[in-house]
């Protein structure tokens, strides 16, 4: 029947029968209509595939393609089992997830490489009688036609080209900058490579082979805690979430898990019905609130307030008045409790000060081996000074003794944990602890009692090599920093918990609003069930307490309980720190890959806030000065004449901290003037460097010898997400509009730093070149000069790995990358191969200068047990123990394509390994000849096995990485085992045989393989738990003392008073001034709030907010959420316009006003773009910014700590960290809401 029929008969009845009683029909009409329906669900195939969205989850998900286009996604659920009575990891995966697909396909894809107009059309002029590099060099010395392509960076102004003339331009830069500059001034920012590692390493392969930057990401972020590396000597490791099925209580403290954990959530609430306890931690009624049994909402920032009170109940309860057996013998075990600390005097008083050392006795303790890092306890039997095992000094110069075994000099021991018997010291004396609850600004409580607090403290007399000296155990130091009234006498120790003295649940009550009763429970409750348990209690922990100034206090606090109550290392048990998908699994596998150590080392590595504070020209604009955050107790020194800057500049040139760029002279051509004076390369650079000829970078970063020219940008969204400070981005770096309001040191009148160099005009537009690659227009996409369209996640292949579960599996190409878009490992291949085209002549082979900071993990971790500065003249500079190392790298630049296609000789010749061990690689290297075939063309690569694809670089990484080949594995613990005394290689030996490789992680994901890189262990017996391997193989901590550290003895810890943990209050920065402040001038209702940025739903740093599908769940666009009672305040109701400002910009955004919302606070989730819905700005007249639009990075001199064990520098492990929660700021209702939707006006470009 026609269709023409069937609408003229509409209303005619087409029923022939009924069927059901009547219930149903049957009809005559044609049902050709569902084949509608029928076709959207009709696929072709169904490919394997997962997200890059640094969200955690690492979900597998099967992609459904018709016609060679993906028509949708769904949730895979063939994950293999866990192991019978344990939840399965899956169904895994959210609506953001669900939705991906929409990209694809969209108006917002990047199709094709765009390029700034201006820009384009000045090179093209050049081009017409000039190579490539000629031209580009002609445009950066006319000051003209840079600046006009410069100041309309985030203006639009692109235009299409081709994939050649923009891979030209790239690497015509990038040659032009190594020749004129150096190579260092070439930059790379991308993060996370766990969540795509292959095209991660597209990028970082390419400048490491030039001679680049690669910049860290963790620190950045403000994910990294600094708090995990002071304490264990590793970068947060962390249980996979199925562990917490195991735990009988668990904590969540300021972890929202349904929100941002949302494919793990379900192990939570399977827990709970098992029968676990749960308390959760949070200021504002989050999701998981409604999860716990007790919710505690404490005032935002005072968290470690709170974990001092806990930790005050539980030492308390299960070790003072009652000694709970189980946590008295993990601590005499497994933390630095029985060390010795010596007390110092100062100004007639006594403090803390280092750990006893087998070097402070006249005979070193027969320990002729480091002796300068052995640290010394007091034998339980027999009350003498010994050095038991484990210590950072038995881990380099000798085998055998670096484990947690109770020996020294090969005879048992047991270590004594207290002198407070009366039998076992000499004297009860007071120490001197800083206090700082009195500095609190008027939006936190302050809690005043004297700024240093003595407490009396059981101590020992004993000779040493420079006459006798008081020591005390870190265990009765630590009693006496909680202010536990042990019966030794003296003042501000408390007996109950009703005192008002620092560290009660009664004195954290009025600096929380926490009840003291709920905080005494929830700390009762926590030790009761890790006593009954052996340690099943877990702390599930959220990143925004790690976006504070004083970060580290609110992590030590509550690191500080579970080493109380045994909990790390053990199963169901410890700390769950989760942010972004941080565990990269085969990370040694990956390494060579990434970096081209396969070609050449060291790279060149660098911590991205220290960088940035820099060369955005933050510093410019630092209220915070030293002397507010010094501690009372300080010893003497110039501490607070130096400015942050300075601490920095003083870290990077002892070599604490990288420094990029390194020299202000262009390394390459160091190198040269090395040769002509005859000289070898690291006496030169050290001869020149003390005679002054030539100098650090970081002492002038405004000059231009020192900026960053190039920046790459790929897989993220810097300048809309992550950048701290981004006006001042935009300001300095980039030289575009800005919404910066305040003004710097110079203009203000204010102090300026004594180690940097001040220039009266800072500089704009820093940057030559900035190339964005990105499969959508981001912001940071809007503000480039370049942007390359990259392949999406279903039109790659690539390898992803998570924190929350033991599995690795794969991106895959489920169809060609649309339009002209290609994978990240192609574009960096085929600018590799532009460079090696155009180089020729103008650069060839070149010795490189590598300023190599002192490396955790390595030797040269036990450089510095003193602070000496070789420029004040305090020492003599040493490279590689008072300076950084200078290393010469030979680049081969005509031949840098040859070598990123092809794995380099180092591996067969030096081998591979990580975190201070290594093995030979020979029999890999081999396979991969076999796998990838072989280079059969003339050339330096000749013979070796190529990489010429993603999948051969996933190869590669698979083969080397002890976590996916058995038998590098059983080689790396059997290389442990050589420092440690102890054959571990029963943790890999069943695994032996099995090689996985990409198409065994495309058929099915695969749980990795046991391996010395990480500190738990893949078995059908426990879930993977950080520390396993230390508690239940007595493998140390590679911290100075083998043993979780929770005493900092570093010189720079004790003199900012966190040599323990104590409660800092959140720091003043000063952004609301009077003349920022037109809301209060103009008497117009306006809110002082503090302004806080937590991670969004279904995500963590995934900044794809922009998509339609999951704008419809929302407001649309930018929204900030505040209380029903401050928003009344200000005359604010739900959905009105509002803005935020203060010194530092402006954002615009909906107000969402709501009752799960604590006063005082205001909440922008990231990462929320300004390119979508975003109005003007009424201060600016820009439009509204970013969450960071508000924000500037404040550096912490503690972080800048190098040279001195776990306190040493390694990429993405140690070093500054960009937080961003102490800012306040303006908020008022908008009046006006101005779009910008007219015309800009242009101007003529000559």
């Amino acid at each position: 029947m026609s269709h023409l029929l069937d609408r003229l008969n509409f209303l005619k009845s087409n029923r022939v029968g009924t069927f059901a009683n009547g219930h149903g029909q049957t009809t005559t009409e044609n049902r050709d209509w569902e084949d509608v329906y029928r076709n959207r669900w009709r696929h072709d195939k169904i490919v394997r595939s997962t997200h890059g969205v640094n969200c955690t989850g690492s979900c597998s998900w099967k992609i459904y393609v018709k016609s060679g286009i993906v028509t949708w996604e769904t949730q895979q659920t063939d994950y293999p089992r866990t192991r019978a009575g344990l939840p399965n990891h899956e169904p895994r995966g959210c609506a953001r997830g669900a939705s991906y697909s929409w990209y694809l396909y969209s108006a917002n894809r990047v199709k094709t490489p765009l390029i700034r107009s201006r820009l384009l059309k000045a090179y093209r002029k050049m081009r017409e009688t000039l190579g490539p590099i000629e031209a580009w060099a002609k445009l950066q010395a006319d000051p003209i036609l840079r600046g006009q392509y410069v100041k309309t960076r985030g203006k639009g102004g692109f235009v299409r080209a081709d994939w050649d003339e923009a891979t030209e331009i790239i690497a015509a830069a990038n040659a032009y900058t190594a020749k004129t500059y150096g190579p260092d001034r070439v930059f790379g920012f991308s993060p996370i490579p766990a969540m795509s590692m292959v095209s991660y390493a597209a990028g970082s392969r390419y400048l490491s082979l030039m001679g680049g930057t690669c910049m860290s990401f963790y620190d950045w972020y403000c994910d990294l805690p600094p708090a995990s590396p002071m304490t264990w000597g590793e970068q947060t490791d962390v249980p996979e979430s199925a562990d917490w099925f195991n735990a009988g209580f668990l904590l969540l403290w300021g972890s929202n898990v349904p929100q941002t954990r949302t494919p793990d959530a379900h192990f939570y609430t399977e827990a709970r019905y098992r029968g676990a306890k749960s308390a959760v931690i949070c200021p504002d009624y989050s999701e998981a609130a409604k999860f716990g049994d007790i919710w505690l909402a404490p005032k935002q920032g005072t968290d470690a307030a709170l974990a001092m009170a806990m930790g005050h109940v539980i030492l308390r309860e299960f070790h003072l008045d009652n000694q709970t057996p189980y946590f008295e013998d993990y601590i005499r075990r497994y933390s630095d409790m029985p060390m010795l600390v010596r007390l110092v005097e100062q100004d007639g008083k006594l403090v803390p000060g280092r750990m006893l050392r087998a070097d402070d006795f006249s005979d070193k303790l027969k320990e002729e081996n480091n002796p300068e890092w052995k640290t010394i306890a007091l034998d339980r039997n027999t009350g003498n000074p010994i050095a038991p095992n484990g210590s950072v000094g038995f881990r380099w110069g000798q085998k055998g003794k670096w484990n947690l075994e109770q020996k020294t000099g090969g005879k048992d021991v047991e270590l004594r944990l207290s002198m407070v018997l009366e039998e076992n010291h000499d004297e009860i004396v007071g120490v001197d602890f800083p206090y700082f609850g009195g500095e609190a600004t008027k939006h936190f409580t302050k809690c005043d009692h004297p700024s240093i607090l003595t407490r009396n403290v059981p101590v020992r007399k004993l000779k040493l090599a420079d006459g006798e000296a008081f020591v005390a155990t870190v265990f009765d130091l630590f009693c006496a920093n909680y202010g536990l009234d042990r019966g030794l006498g003296g003042g501000f120790v408390s007996k109950n918990y009703d005192e008002d003295l620092p560290f009660t649940p009664a004195w954290a009550e009025k600096i929380t609003g926490v009840p003291r009763d709920q905080i005494i429970t929830v700390a009762r409750e926590f030790a009761l069930n890790a006593e009954k348990t052996n340690g099943r209690s877990m702390v599930i922990l959220g990143a925004g307490l790690n976006h504070w100034y004083h970060m580290d206090m609110n992590y030590r606090g509550i690191i500080n309980m579970l080493v109380m109550c045994g909990c790390v290392g053990q199963s169901g048990g410890g700390w769950s720190h989760y942010v972004g998908q941080e565990k990269l699994r085969p990370q040694t596998g990956w390494a060579p890959l990434a970096f081209a150590l396969d070609w050449a080392r060291p790279p060149r590595h660098m911590n991205s806030t220290s960088a940035w504070y820099a060369h955005t020209d933050q510093w410019r604009y630092e209220t915070l000065k030293a002397g507010e955050i010094l501690s009372p107790t300080a010893p003497k020194g110039d501490w607070d004449k130096a400015s942050l800057i300075d601490y920095n500049i003083r870290a990077e040139r002892m070599g604490w901290l990288p420094s990029a760029p390194a020299l202000k002279t262009n390394p390459l051509d160091v190198a040269k003037a090395a040769k002509k004076a005859g000289k070898d390369i690291p006496a030169f650079v050290t001869d020149q460097l003390v005679s002054g000829k030539l100098e650090m970078s970081c002492e002038d970063p405004d000059a231009p010898e020192n900026w960053p020219r190039n920046l790459f940008v790929w897989r993220s969204n810097l300048l809309g997400s992550s950048g701290k400070g981004h006006e001042y981005f935009l300001k300095h770096l980039l030289g575009t509009d800005h919404g910066v309001l305040g003004k710097d040191l110079g203009e203000e009148g204010g102090v300026k730093p004594i180690e940097a160099k001040w220039h009266a005009e800072a500089p704009k537009g820093k940057l030559d070149l900035l190339v964005t690659i990105d499969f959508r227009m981001s912001t940071t996409a809007v503000y480039s000069d370049i942007v390359l369209p990259t392949a999406s996640w279903y039109e790659k292949n690539d390898l992803n790995t998570s924190d929350m579960h033991p599995f690795i599996h794969p991106l895959q190409a489920a169809v060609d990358a649309a339009y002209e878009s290609k994978s990240d490992w192609d574009i960096f291949k085929t600018i590799a191969r532009k460079f090696s085209e155009i180089v020729p002549g103008y650069l060839g082979e070149e010795t490189d200068i590598v300023c190599l900071p002192i490396l955790h993990d390595t030797p040269a971790e036990i450089a510095q047990d003193q602070v000496r500065d070789w420029k004040l003249g305090e020492c003599d500079l040493i490279p590689g123990k008072t300076a950084p190392s200078f290393i010469p790298v030979i680049r081969d630049y005509p031949n840098l394509y040859k070598r990123f296609t092809a794995v380099g000789p180092l591996l067969d010749k030096v081998g591979n390994g990580g975190k201070g061990i290594s093995w030979d690689t020979k029999v890999e290297v081999q396979h991969l000849r076999d796998l990838n075939g072989v280079v059969t063309e003339d050339g330096v690569t000749k013979g070796m096995a190529k990489i010429e694809t993603d999948i051969d670089a996933c190869e590669v990484i698979l083969m080397l990485a002890p976590e996916t080949n058995g038998e590098v594995a059983v080689k790396a613990w059997e290389a442990l085992g050589e420092n440690t005394g102890i054959d571990h290689t029963h943790l890999a030996r069943p695994k032996a045989d099995e090689k996985i490789r990409f198409r065994d992680v495309a058929a099915q994901p695969r749980k990795i393989i046991s391996s010395p890189t990480w500190s738990g262990i893949e078995s059908e017996h426990v879930c993977y738990n950080a520390g396993y391997t230390n508690v239940h193989e007595l493998i140390p901590w590679r911290t100075l003392s083998g043993r979780q550290q929770l005493y900092q003895d570093h010189l720079w810890m004790r003199a900012f008073g966190e040599g323990f943990c104590t409660w800092r209050p959140p720091v003043d920065l000063k952004t609301i001034t009077t003349a920022v402040n037109a809301s209060a001038r103009d008497n117009e209702p306006h809110l002082i709030l503090n302004f806080i940025t937590p991670h969004q739903k279904w995500g963590i740093h995934s900044t794809y907010s922009d998509n339609l599908l999951m704008l419809t769940l929302n407001r649309g666009g930018p929204v900030v959420w505040l209380s029903e009672v401050d928003a009344k305040k200000a005359g604010i109701v739900d959905n009105d316009w509002v803005e935020a400002y203060n010194v530092n910009g402006a954002l615009t955004a909906r107000a969402v006003v709501s009752q799960r919302m604590k006063e005082g606070t205001l909440f922008m989730y990231h990462a929320q773009e300004k390119i979508v819905n975003t109005p003007g700005s009424q201060q600016t007249g820009n439009r509204g910014g970013i969450h960071n639009s508000v924000t500037r990075t404040t550096l912490k001199p503690t972080h800048m700590i190098g040279g001195y064990a776990q306190q040493s520098y390694g990429f993405n492990y140690y070093g500054t960290v960009g937080s961003n929660r102490d800012e306040f700021v303006i908020l008022r209702k908008m009046t006006k809401i101005d779009w910008l939707d007219k015309p800009a006006k242009v101007e003529a470009s000559t």
